[in-house]
């Protein structure tokens, strides 16, 4: 009995110490099973990208609003057509293509041979509109002098008709007499009125006296206007900025109010970018803005937001008689509707590296999260490092 206990006793024993075996053997199956898992290099960065991703997912929705960034931003400034105001045939082009050029600079000229016979011409009509006017003033004093001349004369007939008068009341001199006393009296005021009329023509035929006479301003404007002509034989630049799509040479005809070249100003350049209706919400005039401009890899510009654009055009509608047009949008998204926000430099450092049409990345930063401004931050100098590749 001793025996069969004992046996039995030892039977359970070693199958205990089997069973902990097992148990041991199998934890250590998955423990290297979970090392190897952990040193797998594919599920380790699978894990990694998807934490990074869900980052940049909630900061993207954050900065959304808070501080948007556009890649869609080009360098913009004022297009002015150089148009010749006088026609004529060109003698000299002092310019070259893409030449840059400072305000006043002669840009090309024009024949002058025809302005020039125009103010010669203009300068001798004046002359002789004044002496025209000399010539009405002495056919004024001349009608004056005639008007002294008839008043003297009436005085003398009525003083001697005067003393005819008394002899014919005292019956010295006959009826005759006296009525030729009297038709004498009417005779020199007749002449008295005349020489005032004609002292009236004259006066109206002279006008206003000195630089106010119409024909004095007449003669003036019509050389003030050849002189003009002249002047715009010579095209100066109007400010500092380069010269593009020059189209002329020397013996080209150029016809007022036709351009011959383009004028891409320099002083006055900003930054057009392009953001979606979602990064307007917090947007104002004056936000502080990092633009990395592609020309300039790896260097960060200072600006600020100078307008908002409210309102971009959307009409579809078709020419008078025609029908509208309807664009049909494929995808259950439809696309983000962008509106333009210039923005302007705080100073001169990127002058010279602001080329018309040029790419930029902007970052606009709306309020004062020093988190999200950080990742803003971090993020423009990351791409403008980038910029370098593409």
């Amino acid at each position: 009995m001793k025996l069969c206990e004992l046996l039995i006793i030892r039977l359970i024993f070693n199958g205990n110490i089997m069973s902990d075996k097992d148990t041991k053997a199998a934890t250590k199956e998955e423990i290297k099973e979970s090392v190897e898992i952990n040193k797998d290099p594919v599920r380790k960065i699978t894990k990694y990208m998807l934490v990074i991703t869900a980052f940049v997912f909630v900061w993207y929705i954050i900065a959304d609003r808070h501080a948007p960034w556009s890649d869609q931003a080009r360098v913009q400034t004022y297009i002015i057509p150089i148009v010749p105001q006088v026609s004529g045939r060109i003698t000299n082009v002092l310019v070259k293509q893409d030449q840059v050029v400072e305000a006043g600079d002669i840009l090309f000229e024009i024949d002058t041979s025809d302005y020039q016979l125009a103010v010669d011409n203009a300068e001798a009509s004046l002359e002789l509109a004044g002496q025209e006017i000399g010539a009405g003033m002495a056919t004024v004093v001349t009608a004056q002098a005639q008007v002294v001349v008839a008043e003297t004369n009436v005085e003398h007939v009525k003083a001697q008709s005067a003393r005819v008068f008394e002899m014919e009341e005292k019956n010295v001199l006959s009826h005759s007499d006296g009525d030729k006393a009297r038709a004498a009296i009417k005779a020199s005021e007749a002449q008295l009125v005349s020489a005032e009329a004609n002292l009236d023509k004259a006066k109206q035929a002279l006008g206003v006296e000195g630089n106010k006479n119409p024909r004095i301003r007449s003669a003036m404007a019509k050389l003030k206007k050849a002189q003009l002509d002249l002047s715009r034989t010579v095209m100066v630049a109007p400010g500092r900025g380069g010269i593009t799509n020059l189209q002329i040479d020397t013996g080209y005809f150029a016809n007022a109010g036709a351009p011959v070249m383009t004028f891409v100003e320099y002083g006055n350049v900003w930054i057009q970018v392009n953001l979606r209706e979602n990064n307007l919400a917090n947007l104002a005039i004056g936000n502080a803005v990092d633009i990395s401009l592609d020309v300039n890899p790896g260097t960060i510009y200072k600006g600020k937001i100078s307008t908002i654009g409210f309102a971009v055009e959307t009409s579809t509608t078709g020419a008078i008689g025609g029908l509208a047009s309807v664009e049909s949008s494929t995808g259950w998204l439809r696309d983000a509707q962008r509106f333009p926000v210039m923005i302007t430099f705080d100073d001169d450092s990127a002058k010279g590296m602001l080329r018309l049409g040029g790419q930029a990345d902007v970052q606009v930063y709306t309020g004062d999260n020093w988190f999200v401004n950080t990742m803003g931050w971090l993020w423009i100098r990351v791409l403008s490092v980038l910029s370098y590749v593409y």
